[in-house]
């Protein structure tokens, strides 16, 4: 898809960064500058969270349309697929329409959609304040935040690239096995030719261990080959490890379903400016953010903020033991998501001492 980029570039400031629990497992490090000229010296992410223009034009180099989004985030989305890998989930916060406006350029880019969550603000959004006779329709309470995951391809003998699905018959293939051993080889009666080697949409991705049975199945009974069979990188054998990589992590919660009811953010987790209700017209709860870190990372991943806005992201990180990396251009939010991070982490720190006293 060509598209004319409409990101507004601003230059690199020298600002010092926020950095903070550098050396632990949970840390953040946040600069004042455009994400654009940060990916390339961030570590490879696990999740990033993007909440980025929604197009209402409500701070510098925000699209005055959604129509203008898919242009906008054009860039920021080649350079995610660049720098990411089958591991990484996007999370994509926007407005409905905002949303179907960036999808195809998603899409292009070889991002998968995996599910739309709905945040439902509930009546109090509204309640008392909407002109029926003005907006004609019924009043929003709701935004979107949606989950991307990357497809996985590898290469076959002769350099094609294939997805998962077809890249495991055509290794087993190479063996000269017949796909009735993949069973035996698997130690299952018949789930490996029905479930793992299939090419409808039945397929599934199979367990670490059963690809490293596989591989090892192939290797003492199948042809002699240079290329270790069900290998990665075509070099070295396959471990469970490797093959659990092919593939964005997730870390089920029962009872989460893709409709997140949850007022928006008021009390004392709403940021304030002077004279102001709120600094910052969309902070997200971070009830939300948590759950959506905490289900696509582990404990020590990398996290990526390149919208910061508050840094919401970034405090999740911090409570999840997680490291994030993130960037602000607006020097107000910049320094109030310093002064909210400083905090988080006093408050973490002192909680940790006490755990340790009373443990001891």
């Amino acid at each position: 898809m060509a598209l004319k980029s409409n990101v507004v570039r601003f230059p690199a400031r020298k600002t010092s960064p926020i950095e903070l629990g550098a050396g632990g497992t949970g840390s953040v490090r946040i600069e004042l500058a455009d994400a654009m000229n940060c990916y390339s010296r961030w570590p490879s992410p696990i999740a990033i969270v993007a909440d980025g223009p929604y197009g209402l034009n409500k701070f510098p180099g925000d699209p005055k349309s959604p129509d203008d989004l898919a242009a906008w985030y054009a860039p920021h989305i080649a350079e995610w697929s660049r720098l990411s890998s089958p591991e990484t989930t996007l999370w994509f916060w926007c407005s409905e329409v905002g949303w179907a406006e960036v999808h195809p350029v998603l899409k292009t880019h070889g991002w998968n959609y995996k599910a739309a969550h709905i945040w439902d603000k509930g009546i109090g959004h509204i309640a008392g304040n909407c002109n029926g006779d003005t907006i004609r329709g019924f009043p929003v309470v709701t935004e979107i935040c949606v989950q991307y995951v990357r497809e996985a391809k590898l290469p076959d003998e002769t350099g094609t690239l294939l997805p998962l699905k077809s890249w495991l018959r055509a290794e087993w293939l190479r063996s000269g096995l017949p796909l009735s051993k993949t069973n035996e080889a698997c130690g299952v009666a018949n789930a490996a030719t029905r479930k793992y080697f299939t090419q409808c949409h039945m397929w599934y991705f199979p367990p670490p261990d059963k690809m490293v049975a596989l591989a090892r199945y192939a290797a003492e009974h199948g042809l002699p080959t240079r290329r270790p069979y069900f290998s990665i990188d075509g070099k070295t054998l396959l471990s469970e490890a490797k093959w659990a990589s092919m593939r964005s992590k997730w870390n089920h919660a029962h009872g989460i379903t893709n409709v997140w009811s949850e007022p928006a953010v008021r009390g004392i987790e709403r940021i304030k400016g002077k004279g102001l209700k709120c600094l910052h017209m969309n902070q997200k709860p971070l009830k939300l953010v948590e759950r959506i870190i905490l289900a696509s990372t582990d404990v020590g991943d990398v996290v990526w903020e390149p919208f910061g806005g508050l840094c919401s992201g970034a405090v999740a990180s911090l409570r999840a033991e997680r490291r994030c990396y993130g960037a602000e251009l607006i020097p107000e939010y910049f320094t109030v998501a310093g002064e909210r991070l400083r905090r988080e982490a006093q408050r973490i720190d002192s909680l940790r001492r006490n755990d340790r006293s009373t443990s001891a």
